[in-house]
């Protein structure tokens, strides 16, 4: 591919030409040329951008040591962080106590750490298959692309709990395979995967030796206080599998604490992948600033205010549920901050741009999120993603002008 500025042709990246338009990008062009009601404020349900206040202390504790950012950070940013991060690991997924030098790496955010990772994974002298859930968040294919890789679409269907069905994909594609991702609980579903299928998993990974990439941004809102999602590394360890081989996850403080501008989370797992990992940030040039890492620091110490966090979703959860059940069906989600509800008519990008000419509000339609599967459907489409991330009445007022649309139309 040549890229033309001016009179000059500019080499470029021939893989950039296989990415995909970003869903946003889709969605701007499916509105393009809708005028909306003007006496209606327009309220946006779809980028998972959390609206909740930030946590206080986090702030505080940026500002207090804004004076550090005259110094460079290192990659495997400070002590104090990693311990502060394998602590937390360890108490929430009922862990031996993570080695915080070898087994623990913060990075910036999970999107700029999952695209990284697949880039130092990726054995391009070889068939590079990564497998993915289908519909899945757009990092996953982009980075394998950009990797020189073969994405790997694992469809995500009713009949099988909006989970990939491991047993499905047969041997000789599993030989292929060098990295699976996981999402739980999942964007777009709210689907959470038990342990057993962590297990299954991890079996597979020996078996047809790949590795594991869990995505658990998410896993701090859940709707059940006393059933908090599982995770991979917990998996791992009621395997009696303490090293975490060929497993890592992915955390961040951007739904956990409402600070997804802060840019900061962590990796943990098999020390084997993080060294390498961690070299190849040190070429990246992504350390995380120090006055970001106190900060982080304050977070992952304190556990009241995700406590709050999760409640205001509980209640966003119950009110939207009560507005929409009686017109729209929807799994029930088990966390995170989405509804997937299946589309009245099923078209999923009519219903999109006509609800936000008649309503004003913008909601995700699910084939944007997906890819068509071995059947040569999109597993997404006819569903719509709606991100419950506002304040509780804006939530709840799009709730009901959703209501109305789909009465109208019925």
């Amino acid at each position: 591919m040549a890229l033309r500025f001016g009179c000059d042709w500019t080499p470029m990246n021939p893989d950039l030409d296989a990415l995909h338009p970003y869903p946003f990008e889709k969605l701007a062009a499916l509105k393009a040329g809708v005028t909306p009601p003007e006496g209606l404020s327009h309220i946006p349900l779809t980028i998972g951008e959390p609206q909740h206040a930030p946590y206080a202390a986090a702030l505080e504790a940026l500002h207090a040591h804004q004076g550090e950012f005259v110094r460079y950070p290192a990659t495997a940013g400070t002590p104090e962080l990693r311990r502060a991060i394998a602590a937390w690991a360890s108490r929430r997924f009922a862990l031996k106590a993570l080695d915080d030098d070898h087994q623990v790496l913060p990075v910036n955010g999970t999107r700029e750490a999952i695209f990284a990772f697949v880039q130092a994974a990726l054995d391009r002298t070889r068939p590079a298959r990564v497998a993915m859930p289908n519909p899945f968040y757009q990092i996953y294919e982009g980075a394998t692309l950009l990797a020189g890789g073969t994405p790997l679409y694992l469809d995500c269907r009713p009949e099988t709990g909006f989970r990939p069905d491991l047993d499905a994909v047969p041997a000789e594609t599993w030989r292929d395979v060098q990295l699976v991702f996981l999402c739980s609980p999942g964007n777009p579903t709210g689907a959470v995967t038990p342990l057993a299928d962590f297990a299954r998993l991890i079996a597979l990974a020996d078996e047809f030796d790949f590795l594991i990439a869990s995505d658990e941004c998410y896993s701090e809102l859940y709707l059940d206080e006393m059933a908090p999602p599982p995770g991979l590394l917990q998996a791992c360890a009621e395997l009696g599998r303490h090293d975490y081989r060929r497993c890592l996850v992915f955390h961040s403080l951007s739904k956990r604490s409402n600070l997804p501008g802060l840019r900061s989370g962590f990796v943990a797992g098999d020390a084997k992948l993080i060294a390498p990992f961690k070299r190849y940030r040190t070429y990246h040039g992504c350390a995380m600033s120090l006055p970001v890492q106190h900060a982080a620091i304050a977070a992952w110490h304190d556990e009241a205010h995700v406590c709050v966090n999760r409640e205001a979703y509980r209640a966003k959860f119950a009110a939207v549920t009560e507005i929409l059940a009686p017109v729209m069906d929807f799994p029930a989600p088990e966390a995170g901050f989405y509804l997937w509800p299946a589309v009245p008519g099923g078209d999923d990008e009519a219903f999109t741009r006509a609800l936000y000419a008649e309503q004003h509000v913008s909601v995700l339609p699910g084939r944007y999120m997906g890819r068509d599967g071995v059947d040569g459907v999109n597993p997404g489409a006819g569903r719509l993603r709606l991100a419950l991330v506002a304040e509780a009445d804006a939530t709840a007022e799009a709730a009901r002008r959703l209501r109305r649309f789909v009465e109208r139309r019925a």
